[in-house]
């Protein structure tokens, strides 16, 4: 599969949940530190044609950190921007109209974007405001606020199953699980002793969340009892990015780190660690797990450049 090369850094790529060969990547100018942004969405190859080709590119007058599929059409994609905006991009209509919405009420950068997999009529959006909001396309405004993290919550992500339940990872080294109907968080997890920066929840099981952090390890959590995690995985060398369990396998998942690699791993055996790819050569921070096609991996970083590869193949083949 050829790699596709981005003019600014990766921060984030997402396959579509609509097409098997179509992915979206969020990109920031200088590292995501000050400047622009550009969302590429891309068509993987098909014989005849042995290049990755881009769809549609929009671009944005601050770095792009994460981005989120809509689940109920096809077109739509969520930008997290990191002005404090959220912006949302319809493929069915020209450069020139997009974005078509746009909801700015974080105070700093948003870092992450989570459609809702349940209901399909919303998402979330976590900041460096220390704040997730739920938003609706069609309201100007933010649904809801939660703000009890203390400081920057760098995800919010939706349980797979229940469509008023969600959880999110912070800075101050808590994982918290939250229902829309409840007033305030129905869970409070120490799950690291340094910042949480990813989370993810099970697909087959709802009480199964995955954490990654800045001390390198990746636990796994069960709801039901959080005292103890039900695995601690030790693999990477630096802070773990990014973990996201996949969408075929009840035990498998991947992540990626400022170790510059993507591991693949099956946190039910002994031996967990079951795939390694150093294709990156600066920090990885995006990865992805297709929904559609069992197997079919796709990771960003800092080296401007996407990959999108088979487990057990060489990502830099083409």
């Amino acid at each position: 599969m050829p790699v596709f090369k981005t003019p600014f850094n990766g921060y984030s790529v997402k396959f579509s949940p609509f097409y098997e060969s179509r992915l979206a990547v969020a990109t920031s100018q200088n590292f995501g530190i000050l400047g622009n942004g550009r969302l590429h969405v891309l068509d993987l190859p098909s014989s005849p044609t042995p290049q990755i080709s881009e769809l549609a590119s929009f671009e944005t007058a601050d770095g792009v950190y994460d981005l989120a599929w809509s689940e109920s059409h096809e077109s739509l994609l969520v930008a997290a921007v990191a002005d404090g905006s959220l912006k949302i991009y319809d493929l069915a209509l020209p450069a020139s109209s997009n974005p078509i919405r746009s909801f700015h009420e974080h105070t700093r950068e948003v870092h992450s974007a989570d459609y809702n997999p349940v209901r399909r009529d919303s998402f979330l959006s976590s900041s460096w405001d220390d704040t997730v909001k739920l938003w609706t396309i069609d309201r100007p405004t933010s649904v809801r606020t939660f703000k009890e993290h203390a400081y920057c919550v760098y995800s919010a992500v939706w349980n797979p199953r229940h469509g008023d339940v969600f959880a999110s990872a912070s800075g101050d080294c808590t994982l918290r699980v939250w229902d829309v109907r409840e007033p305030g968080s129905t869970m409070i997890i120490p799950a690291h002793e340094f910042e949480v920066l990813s989370c993810d929840w099970n697909k087959y099981d709802d009480c199964c969340i995955a954490t990654a952090s800045v001390d390198k390890t990746i636990k796994v959590w069960d709801v039901r009892s959080y005292r103890v995690p039900v695995s601690v995985l030790n693999g990477h060398g630096y802070a773990v990015r990014k973990v996201k369990f996949s969408p075929h396998r009840q035990s498998l998942m991947v992540s990626c780190s400022y170790d510059m690699t993507v591991c693949l791993w099956d946190y039910m055996v002994e031996d967990a660690l079951v795939g390694r790819y150093d294709h990156h050569t600066e920090f990885a921070v995006g990865v992805d797990m297709s929904v559609l096609v069992e197997g079919l991996l796709a990771s960003t970083g800092w080296d401007e450049l996407v990959y999108v590869w088979q487990h057990g193949t060489d990502p830099r083949a083409s």
